[in-house]
């Protein structure tokens, strides 16, 4: 009688804390990158690009999923990385790896100040305000062709080798291999952080943002200081991308790259992390094929896969896999 009654009156046990530590199931998924560049030697600079996207995606879900911050405009930190890259390269500082550091810090600084405008407001004031600040950078750089090249972009400039050893080659080879370290050193940091008590904290807000100031925790800072963080690693997106390619297009401020991300999320599922990498690579591919087909209506078939996603698979794909294998349990058990 009294397991009957605590099964009936007392709460479900809360689920365990995350840990930190990696399961098999993640090994095997950055073993894919790895296997792609023996296997698929002629896409190494298409691998790049998914790459990239993959990170950028990944710095969107640090605020959209798990602090629900929602933001149109989180290219304006993408491309800022990306003009800062290529600016110093072409004045003669074409080291990659501090280069690098210095287009996030840049994406970090311009985060950090407009964080307080962002952070102030509910969900569609976030997305008034961020839209607003990415389409002022997109006209401020047309309008500064001078320095950034306006609509032609910017080029004219080379990489110089890798850690003194490795040339950036048409091939993409040095390219995706770059790309892969710096997404999986950027993606282990973010693992940490939304592991961490901070990032419960995180999630705390993205479920009762009311109900936070009553334990104690400013929302405000910790708010400011994903968006910041969020910001820094979308310019070190950009930033790989100036490099990697040694071209830097005005639309990387456009607001055309922060809704693709927003989809991306979407197809791959937020809150996640690994979603924003498995919805980088579907929408990637997807794009590629489609376009190849028909280059004029491949948006057609997009915009169906993300209506069926969003009524059969709740939570991105991700999430319905994740629905899929519990409902399979069930039935075993």
């Amino acid at each position: 009688m009294k397991q009957v009654a605590a099964r009936i009156f007392l709460p479900p046990p809360a689920p365990p804390l995350p840990d930190g530590r990696w399961n098999r199931y993640e090994i095997v998924f950055w073993l894919l990158p790895i296997a792609g560049f023996f296997v698929f030697p002629g896409y190494h600079v298409f691998g790049s690009q998914i790459i990239i996207a993959a990170l950028f995606a990944v710095s969107l879900d640090l605020i959209l999923g798990y602090a629900r911050i929602i933001s149109l405009g989180h290219a304006a930190y993408f491309g800022i990385g990306a003009y800062t890259a290529a600016l110093l390269a072409k004045n003669g500082w074409n080291e990659s790896i501090s280069g690098l550091i210095l287009a996030g810090a840049a994406a970090a600084i311009l985060g950090f100040l407009t964080s307080f405008l962002v952070v102030r407001g509910q969900d569609l004031t976030r997305l008034m305000v961020t839209l607003g600040i990415g389409i002022m950078l997109y006209e401020a750089a047309n309008r500064a062709s001078s320095i950034t090249g306006g609509v032609d972009g910017l080029g004219g400039y080379t990489m110089a080798r890798l850690l003194g050893i490795f040339p950036f080659d048409l091939g993409g080879d040095t390219a995706y291999v770059y790309s892969v370290a710096v997404l999986a050193a950027l993606f282990w940091i973010s693992r940490r952080i939304v592991n961490s008590p901070f990032g419960l904290s995180l999630r705390g807000i993205r479920e009762g943002e009311q109900r936070m100031p009553a334990i104690g925790a400013s929302v405000t800072r910790k708010l400011v200081v994903i968006y910041t963080g969020a910001s820094a690693m979308a310019g070190l997106a950009g930033g790989l991308l100036a490099q990697t390619t040694q071209f830097v297009s005005i639309e990387t401020l456009g607001i055309n790259r922060s809704a693709d991300a927003v989809i991306m999320l979407i197809i791959g599922g937020t809150g996640r992390l690994y979603g924003a990498l498995v919805g980088a690579g579907v929408f990637m591919i997807l794009q590629n094929y489609l376009a190849g087909i028909n280059p004029v209506y491949w948006q057609f078939w997009l915009g169906l896969l993300l209506v069926l996603v969003v009524l059969f698979a709740r939570g991105g794909l991700l999430g319905g896999l994740t629905t899929l294998i519990q409902r399979l349990g069930q039935r075993s058990s």
